[in-house]
């Protein structure tokens, strides 16, 4: 007898200005006179949430655009300047009903302390579907913005140095310091620590909230948080992984993890690593999603998106490079790969949408679809939470007694 199907598996797209590759913004369907209003952002959540999707994810930096590789390269022909992530996923929050939203935050020049009352009340405007992907800074440019501590220049190909590998290690300990206190904030307060009794004047039980009381390299942080604990109790944690450190951190403080592997073999090897760090962390019983990241250009016809991306690498004058791998096909073509690749230990995929609106439109309206028909992806949403979505329980208060 056949065994089981397998679980279906989630989907989610990441949201960046007029889309993933540089010359996206001179499309004829493209709307780079709107990138800067919340109309354009709405628009294209609604879209994801046409399609079903679990959640979307909102690009952020400190600095200018550039290459992933690359130092500013002060170019004008491509898209420069974003809105803040954040407030966009609290603009678009109302408009929805449930989709989960995970914005960008910069940890490394932000404190936790705010951050982590801007998601709670994401949480409380979404009604329980916030999310914050948490990112690092190591660039010197982006760390003279604020001038509170100075970053060595160390280019991507260096890493491996001991100067990088030491940037790296400071980068991601302080990312985990930050998550911990993001967490401990969201519980300082109880679930029931807000009394809100007319007839006795008490609106909140005083004995019910929490000093955190953290103490890192980085920052102290006292507590409690001024914003009542979550809807879901803990908002979703996720963050990019390329390598060693980054995947520590998505399996000692992440719920969702993004991976970049290149073909099947290298998904196994990084789910590996992440599994083995998990368990290390004492978090084997737990789940971390992993979703593996690619670029995407779809058309209906083969060949359609090959031609189309051949036509933007020569507007933008390079062919495109990315960190993560590049599909160009059919939303039939794609649907075979997810399905191949979710046999590696996957449970799921964020799409990055080459331009904006095309190749968003072609996978709600197309590759969605297609996967339906294959059973691998929901025909409707089961859950009114980004957590309950994702199959992730609603954490107990770490501060409350229990009995």
């Amino acid at each position: 007898m056949p065994g089981p199907s397998p679980a279906p598996l989630h989907l989610a797209v990441a949201l960046d200005g007029a889309g993933w590759h540089p010359a996206a913004w001179r499309e004829p369907d493209a709307r780079p006179d709107q990138i800067f209003t919340a109309q354009y952002w709405s628009d294209l959540v609604a879209e994801a949430e046409r399609g079903l999707l679990d959640f979307v994810t909102i690009e952020d930096s400190l600095g200018l655009q550039s290459s992933w590789r690359a130092e500013p390269d002060g170019r004008t022909d491509r898209v420069r300047g974003r809105l803040d992530a954040v407030l966009i996923a609290a603009r678009v929050a109302p408009l929805t009903r449930h989709i989960g939203l995970i914005p960008t935050a910069v940890v490394t020049h932000t404190e936790p302390f705010h951050v982590s009352k801007a998601i709670a009340t994401l949480d409380y405007v979404s009604t329980g579907r916030a999310g914050v992907r948490v990112k690092v800074s190591g660039r010197a440019e982006e760390a003279a913005h604020f001038g509170r501590r100075t970053v060595p220049s160390v280019r991507i190909e260096d890493l491996d140095s001991a100067e990088g590998l030491a940037l790296l290690k400071d980068l991601f300990d302080e990312a985990g310091d930050y998550v911990e206190v993001l967490r401990r904030l969201w519980d300082s307060w109880e679930d029931d620590a807000e009394i809100r009794d007319a007839a006795t004047g008490r609106f909140v039980d005083r004995h019910k909230l929490h000093y955190i009381d953290f103490e890192g390299s980085r920052f102290s942080v006292r507590g409690p948080s001024i914003t009542p604990r979550p809807p879901q109790g803990q908002p979703v944690v996720a963050a990019l992984a390329h390598r060693g450190e980054p995947n520590r951190l998505v399996a000692r403080s992440a719920d969702v993890g993004f991976v970049t592997p290149r073909d099947a073999d290298d998904a196994r090897s990084i789910l590996a690593e992440i599994r083995s760090e998990q368990a290390s962390a004492g978090r084997a019983d737990e789940t971390v999603h992993v979703f593996a990241d690619l670029v995407v250009f779809l058309d209906p016809d083969p060949g359609v998106a090959a031609a189309r991306k051949a036509r933007l690498d020569e507007r933008d004058g390079a062919e495109l490079t990315s960190d993560a791998a590049v599909f160009t096909g059919t939303a039939g073509e794609l649907a075979d790969l997810l399905v191949e690749l979710r046999q590696t230990g996957l449970t799921g995929f964020r799409l990055r949408p080459a331009a904006l609106p095309h190749d968003l439109t072609q996978i709600t309206r197309h590759l969605v679809p297609e996967l339906q028909r294959r059973n691998a992806f929901r025909t409707a949403y089961e859950a009114n939470t980004l957590r309950g979505l994702l199959g992730l329980p609603r954490p107990a208060n770490r501060y409350a007694a229990t009995v």
